[in-house]
Parts: structure tokens; C-alpha cells; sequence
């Protein structure tokens, strides 16, 4: 008995540390807004798609798109975890992570993120669409090859980095239609400008973890962080106007414009507020703000486009 609990344990510690490989917090952001995307795109018009919403309807082109995404992201988020496990081993909050810590190799993991990422890639285009692969593993490219080495080099790699972090709202239209409407680029933009003021509170935060990781990032070169601020209010101030275009191409009504409205100054208060103060906990609150702010506009959404 004893010996079959230690197994299980040990069966359980493995799991967890390639459950943290694929960063799943993050990638439950991503999954959400793939979800509204291939649900918005087809809603009420199955029949016209060119995915498998043509035959199989909206919700397993929804299925299909969630699930190939999310082995995409989590494919990217390991192979991302191999490039920088040399970073993270300098950094207190990432040390303890399954490869700089050991308990992981980097073979193991680089064939870890191979499986998904193929098999997810595989999936989207067996079963959904070619745009929709295509836009997949454009996201991973852009990820790995151009965002992650960027953030030794370059302060704008955080709005590099939003492309791909926005790419998917993309993915989840070309999923059901096989093409993209203006109502995806105005998801790819609402989610574009929600990241900056996001993970400019990161940056700030963990802005002595990121310098010894050599990650150039806003706060290296602000050590005041007057320009970190500017940008955060920035970002969110011009999310308000981004956040009504979905209604401009009537994806959504007066419903979700007004929460979006209030949300949006919500939102940017809490950036003022940080760019007042400059510090731990208000680019705490800010990033907290953010965390609420993207599934509750996404929801209004999704509630004001259903009615």
C-alpha cells in the first residue's frame, strides 16, 4: 500500500510539472477568446461557414478551434520554457519551475511541446480550417522566434509580443468561416491593447526579477517609471474607443457598448492610478484590474450578441 501511494504521489508531481509547462493560466485567457471569436462568427449562420461549422454546426467548430488553439498555446508556452530556463533559474519566482529546477530535461520537454503543437496544428487543419492552421502556427512562430528573443534586446517587445498574443482571436473566426471578417480584427485589437497595460504591471512588479533574468524590458530603462505609466494609461485610455468596435461592425449593441464604456474608464483610472504612484501595489491593482476587465468586457459581449 505504501508503495502504491508513493507511486501515485510520484505519478501526481510529474503530471503537475508538465501541467505547468503550458502556462495555464495564460492559456485559459487565450481559450476564452477563442471561444467568443468562433461563436461570434458563427452564431446564426452555420450554414454559410466553409470550416466544420458547415456540417458539424458553430459549437464543434468552437470545440475544435478551443482544443487545437490550446495544444498550440501549451506547445509554445514549453518550448518557451526550454529557450529561457537559463533566465528563470536566475529569477526567485520562476527558479522553482519543472526545468531549472531539474526535475525536468530540456529533451523531454522540447518533445513535450513538439506532440502538442503538431497535434494540435494537425487538428485545426484536418478539421476546422487551413486559415485557421495557418494563423495557429503563425501565433507559435511569432511567439518563439521573434517575441521571446526580443525580450533580451528591446523594451518593445511587449507590443511585439501582443501580436501573438492576439492571434487567436483570429484563429477562432477563421475556424468556423475559413476567412476573416472585420469582427475578428476588432477582437484581434481589443485584445491587443488589453496586454499592454497588463503586462507593463508585470513588468513593473517583477522589474528586479526581469534584470536578472537580462530580460530588457520598460522598467530597465525607467527606473523612474514615469514612461511605464504614460504607456499603461495609454494602452488603456485607447482600449475604450477599441472596445466599441465590435458594435461598429454589430457583433454587439447599445448593451455592450455601455458596459464596455464603463469598463474602459474603470480600467483606465486604475492605469491613472499607477502612473500617479508607481508602485507595487497599485501596478498590482492595475494588473488585477486587467484580469477582470477582458472576461467581463468578452462576456457582455457574448451576452449582448446573443440577445
Amino acid at each position: 500500500m505504501k508503495a502504491a501511494a508513493t507511486a501515485a504521489s510520484a505519478t501526481r508531481a510529474v503530471f503537475a510539472d508538465y501541467w505547468e509547462l503550458t502556462k495555464a493560466r495564460l492559456t485559459f485567457f487565450v481559450l476564452i477568446v477563442v471561444a467568443l471569436s468562433a461563436w461570434l462568427a458563427g452564431a446564426g449562420s452555420a450554414d454559410t461557414s466553409t470550416g466544420v461549422g458547415a456540417t458539424g454546426g458553430v459549437w464543434i467548430a468552437m470545440l475544435v478551434a478551443v482544443v487545437g488553439t490550446g495544444m498550440v498555446a501549451a506547445g509554445a508556452a514549453a518550448f518557451n520554457m526550454v529557450i529561457e530556463r537559463h533566465a528563470d533559474a536566475r529569477m526567485p519566482r520562476t527558479w522553482n519551475r519543472p526545468l531549472p529546477s531539474g526535475r525536468l530535461r530540456p529533451y523531454e520537454v522540447v518533445w513535450f511541446g513538439a506532440v502538442l503543437t503538431v497535434a494540435g496544428l494537425a487538428l485545426l487543419g484536418w478539421a476546422a480550417t487551413p486559415l485557421a492552421c495557418g494563423l495557429a502556427a503563425l501565433t507559435s512562430v511569432t511567439y518563439l522566434a521573434i517575441y521571446t528573443p526580443l525580450k533580451r534586446v528591446t523594451p518593445l517587445n511587449t507590443y511585439v509580443g501582443a501580436v501573438p498574443g492576439a492571434l487567436p482571436a483570429l484563429v477562432g473566426w477563421a475556424a468556423v468561416h475559413g476567412e476573416l471578417h472585420p469582427g475578428a480584427w476588432a477582437l484581434f485589437l481589443l485584445v491587443y491593447f488589453w496586454q499592454l497595460p497588463h503586462f507593463l504591471s508585470i513588468a513593473w512588479i517583477y522589474r528586479e526579477d526581469y534584470e536578472r533574468g537580462g530580460f530588457v524590458m520598460l522598467p530597465r530603462i525607467d527606473p523612474t517609471g514615469a514612461m511605464t505609466g504614460r504607456q499603461a494609461v495609454m494602452g488603456a485610455l485607447t482600449l475604450i474607443p477599441i472596445s466599441l468596435l465590435p458594435a461598429l461592425w454589430r457583433l454587439a449593441g447599445p448593451v455592450y457598448c455601455a458596459g464596455a464604456i464603463v469598463l474602459g474608464v474603470w480600467f483606465a483610472w486604475r492605469a491613472i492610478g499607477f502612473a500617479r504612484e508607481r508602485t507595487i501595489d497599485s501596478a498590482r491593482c492595475l494588473m488585477r484590474t486587467s484580469l477582470l476587465y477582458l472576461p467581463a468586457v468578452l462576456f457582455l459581449l457574448f451576452l449582448d450578441a446573443s440577445v
